[in-house]
């Protein structure tokens, strides 16, 4: 199921999206397409500000092929004229045919010199954009992947588990209940955390109850802080504050301004 605007700080400023659910055979590489196109007047910016998912993106967009890293802060994109994008959202599985130390592509972007892939999805993708263009498009990526990867190993896989399970648990508050969940040890979750997110498994949850708390906010400004605070876990409401503003740089109170007003 694909969680309708998560991970977004202002859904509302998007130009254009669209997340497509990957076909069965790539269900263990990709756990979203995401697909964005826009055209905008002569000396319009429109700014996408994220709080991304905890985990790597395959970007095929109209200029290059880039490989996003997992972030450790809030991340932003500039967008201008014309273009379109076409990205994979990463399971962890995939993430060692890409590179065997992703910790060292935190807040990174890195081009790929992947000429086929590019021509081939922007072919797919057409102009103008169509639902049926963005298929074609996901799929042509979905294919790719799954050839570059091969099957997923046994790790890979539990790697998998563990992300899933730290992202949609919001019962999951400490590294050590994530363990007990999946029958292994803490030092067994940081191995397969280095080896296939780059990020630590604690990591892991803080990012989700961030993203949480954004969306509440946005859904619901209203909400009194403190108790959002204490139903997502947080020792009280200036813990909630500090690592807002820690990750998102600005205060609870100040996003819910900026994404309200």
């Amino acid at each position: 199921m694909l969680p309708s605007s998560r991970g977004t700080l202002y859904p509302k400023r998007l130009p254009d999206l669209h997340r497509l659910e990957p076909p069965p055979g790539a269900r263990a590489l990709v756990r979203w397409f995401w697909i964005s196109s826009w055209n905008l007047s002569d000396g319009s910016v429109s700014r996408q500000q994220l709080i991304a998912f905890p985990a790597l993106n395959l970007v095929v967009e109209s200029t290059m092929v880039g490989l996003s890293g997992p972030t450790t802060r809030t991340s932003h994109r500039d967008l201008s004229g014309n273009g379109w994008v076409v990205g994979a959202l990463l399971r962890p599985a995939a993430v060692p045919a890409f590179t065997d130390d992703p910790a060292s592509l935190r807040d990174e972007y890195v081009a790929l010199a992947e000429p086929e892939l590019h021509a081939r999805v922007g072919e797919s993708f057409g102009d103008p954009p169509s639902e049926r263009g963005r298929r074609a498009a996901s799929e042509v990526l979905a294919d790719w992947l799954i050839a570059r990867v091969g099957d997923p190993t046994p790790d890979a896989l539990q790697a998998n588990r563990m992300v899933e399970l730290a992202e949609a648990d919001p019962g999951l508050l400490r590294v050590g209940e994530l363990a007990e969940r999946l029958g292994t040890s803490e030092r067994t979750l940081q191995r397969l955390a280095s080896r296939y997110v780059g990020l630590g498994p604690a990591a892991l949850i803080r990012r989700r109850r961030l993203q949480e708390a954004a969306e509440r906010i946005r859904a619901d400004p209203d909400a009194d802080l403190a108790s959002l605070a204490a139903e997502l876990g947080y020792t009280d409401q200036a813990h909630l504050t500090n690592e807002f503003t820690r990750v998102l740089g600005l205060s609870p109170a100040g996003y819910r301004k900026d994404a309200v007003g």
